[in-house]
């Protein structure tokens, strides 16, 4: 079998050697039912002559009922409109220039929706159609993709509209009643249209790291950070809003190995992590920062790493549960937030070579353990 591209005229002047061809599989050593798409080809006379194995399990038709029937028998496929694809497109009777079929959206007997895209293979630039090579694509994973976009787009649509409002509120009623208004009570308003303002700011944010995590995007600029100082602001801050500083316990194991990350990202991790601790968790939250060994170069450096771990004494988080604490939209319970914190968190210490992960601390609470390595950044390496 033999289904491959004919030259374009001037070829000849292009001294490199030919791409394999689909139908050399058997030549080239490769199965076909090894393939992660459906393959499908069908000779000049329009009949099958091959059906992989998952053109099997994406058509739900066996092998054997569709090698040496019609293409169009075999593969009966339609539009979103239901008309029949192979009357649409002709392939052995269209254009004679015509060497491609774009990938698009069809339906198989049943509706089911798989995406098609289709080779012709000529004897020359406009000959006769020698085979017709169809490959087949579940559709399944595009779909998940597509929802997942759809819940982050619904979610923080939903999480804008309320400090919108607030905004909104707030200020056409100053606008028009400024002078009803006593000094402390404009300032009130002022301090939550601020406050809101600032949650807008923070989700758009998300948003746009969500993108770049997703995209392998997101850029680390490493600078020297002072990890136990950092941990420590963020302590301040909340004793500063009022917890009780002995809810805090910072624990730093010295000597620890000069550490080169993003500051602000690093800062955006602890929080993440600090806040969850403290809104979800009970009792002290304990942190402990070590020398730890690089996740990536445990065989060629010791104290190449730090770690931080962060735990509390609260109700933990359930066994059933810990596999899915970093995806989007999880949520350690029901008092608000989008559930993307901790996706984040996760793709920012990986843009770092780092690892994190989830536990059970030894009071029973939640612990998340985060590991960077302390690489200088290239410049002066």
């Amino acid at each position: 079998m033999s289904v491959g591209t004919s030259s374009a005229p001037g070829a000849q002047r292009a001294a490199r050697p030919p791409a394999p061809r689909p139908g050399d599989l058997a030549e080239l050593g490769i199965d076909p039912d090894q393939l992660p798409d459906g393959l499908v080809v069908a000779d000049e006379h329009g009949r099958v002559i091959c059906f992989n194995a998952a053109a099997v399990r994406i058509a739900a038709v066996s092998a054997e009922q569709a090698l040496g029937r019609p293409l169009e028998t075999a593969l009966p496929l339609e539009d979103l409109e239901g008309r029949r694809w192979w009357q649409l497109t002709d392939p052995y009777g269209g254009l004679a220039i015509r060497v491609r079929q774009p990938e698009r959206n069809l339906l198989l007997p049943g509706g089911r929706e798989v995406l098609v895209s289709a080779r012709y293979v000529r004897t020359g630039p406009a000959g006769p159609v020698r085979r017709v090579v169809v490959t087949l694509r579940d559709t399944e994973a595009r779909r998940r993709t597509e929802r997942s976009h759809a819940e982050l787009i619904a979610t923080v649509a939903h999480e804008l509209r309320s400090p919108l409002t607030s905004v909104k509120g707030f200020t056409a009623t100053l606008l028009a009643k400024w002078e009803r208004f006593t000094d402390d009570q404009k300032r009130l308003m002022l301090e939550t249209v601020d406050a809101d303002a600032d949650r807008v700011t923070r989700l758009i944010a998300e948003l746009l790291d969500i993108s770049r995590i997703d995209s392998g995007r997101l850029e680390v600029r490493r600078q020297p950070v002072d990890i136990g100082a950092a941990v420590g602001r963020h302590i301040q801050a909340y004793v500063a809003a009022g917890q009780q500083a002995d809810r805090f316990l910072l624990r730093v194991q010295h000597p620890l190995p000069d550490l080169w990350a993003d500051p602000d990202k690093v800062d955006q991790v602890l929080s993440n992590l600090l806040e969850n601790a403290v809104r979800h968790g009970e009792g002290t939250v304990t942190i402990d920062i070590t020398p730890s060994v690089s996740p990536r170069e445990r065989e060629n450096a010791e104290n190449a790493a730090t770690s931080v771990t962060v735990s509390d004494e609260g109700p933990g988080i359930p066994e059933e549960s810990m596999n899915r604490v970093f995806t989007r939209f999880w949520r350690g319970s029901k008092r608000g937030g989008t559930g993307l914190g901790l996706y984040i968190v996760k793709g920012i210490v990986e843009a770092h070579g780092g690892t994190i992960t989830v536990g059970r601390a030894p009071e029973g609470g939640a612990q998340f353990r985060f590991t960077l390595p302390v690489a200088a950044p290239a410049y002066l390496t």
